[in-house]
């Protein structure tokens, strides 16, 4: 059984309309935003003068100012996949304590929720913009986990909060590949019980269990093999059918025997005895003779030697007598 993932069709990007109106919110928000801390700067720098600060003016804008300094700051550390989570909290913590210093110099109760609101909408678009880092760089590094549904929760709480934990545990991002895992996981579970019985937990192989507790593939559909179609009996062999007959080895005494080095000079002699000295080669000689390359250089040494010499090359099978007649003929001349 192979895990099959089903993949969703990409979020198409935004077109050049889609960006233009983008822009327009960003910049409203930012302004809408701006005018929340600069409203609020009446009521903290009364709060500052009541507490004694020598420039009543700097407690409002030292706060107005670090609020969006550090929204920038999680920006970015988001933008570089290097999110810290208590920064996003030091904008929130800095806006509280100007709401509640603008909710005190109100003097009736609507007066509190106009006071109190306005610097509220800074950190909502800020978390915002937050988040829309957060899912685009989380979609692009395939970190960020996704969600799963709300009316899932509601309809299987149980299975959806074990669910919901090994993907915590074993990083498991993509939720259709989760539930694609969780189906096999139910399936794998069915075929234990149906092999085992009801104590199937106690029969069933212990690394077998441990991948089931993983939600990892199917152990059991993996390791088995599917069983071979039927094969007819093949047909018996001919009974006349005769053996082939082994091949004889060859026997060892018939070996050629090694000849000597005389025996190879004087058959040299014999064989050279019409060749020109240009001729006379060692490679000529071991074709000529069947011999090595070795023993062909000495053979031809030895007969240029000779025939410096000014020997007679003649084969040792010559007639004595026909030796002694040429010497007379030789000695009669």
């Amino acid at each position: 059984m192979t895990t099959q993932v089903t993949e969703h069709p990409a979020v198409p990007p935004l077109t050049r309309p889609e960006m233009g109106l983008a822009g327009l919110g960003a910049l409203a928000a930012a302004g809408v935003g701006a005018l929340g801390l600069i409203s609020s700067f009446d009521a903290v720098s009364a709060a500052a003068a009541r507490w004694g600060f020598g420039e009543p003016w700097m407690l409002p804008v030292g706060i107005d100012v670090a609020i969006p300094v550090f929204t920038v700051a999680n920006l970015l550390l988001i933008r570089m996949d290097m999110a810290l989570a208590w920064v996003r909290f030091v904008p929130w913590a800095l806006t509280l304590i100007t709401c509640g210093l603008n909710i005190a110099a109100g003097h009736s109760l609507s007066a509190k929720v106009a006071h109190g609101t306005m610097p509220l909408l800074w950190v909502v678009f800020s978390e915002i913009g937050a988040h829309i880092y957060a899912v685009r760089i989380g979609a692009a590094t395939g970190r960020r986990m996704e969600k799963i549904r709300f009316s899932r929760w509601l309809l299987a709480f149980p299975s959806t909060f074990a669910l919901w934990r090994r993907m915590t545990l074993w990083e498991v991002t993509s939720y259709s590949e989760a539930l694609t895992r969780e189906k096999e996981r139910q399936l794998t579970r069915a075929d234990l019980r149906e092999r085992y019985g009801r104590k199937w937990r106690s029969k069933t192989p212990r690394r077998e269990r441990v991948m089931l507790r993983m939600g990892d593939l199917a152990p059991v559909a993996e390791q088995e093999t599917p069983v071979p179609p039927p094969v007819e009996d093949p047909p018996a062999p001919p009974v006349d059918a005769k053996p082939r007959p082994r091949r004889r080895a060859p026997a060892k005494g018939k070996t050629k025997a090694q000849r000597t080095f005389e025996e190879l000079l004087t058959e040299a002699r014999a064989v050279t005895a019409e060749w020109p000295a240009a001729e006379l080669t060692a490679d000529r000689l071991r074709t000529t003779l069947h011999v090595s390359q070795a023993n062909a250089r000495t053979l031809r040494d030895a007969l240029k030697s000779e025939r410096a010499d000014g020997r007679a090359l003649h084969s040792v099978d010559m007639p004595d007598a026909a030796v002694s007649g040429d010497g007379a003929e030789g000695v009669a001349a």
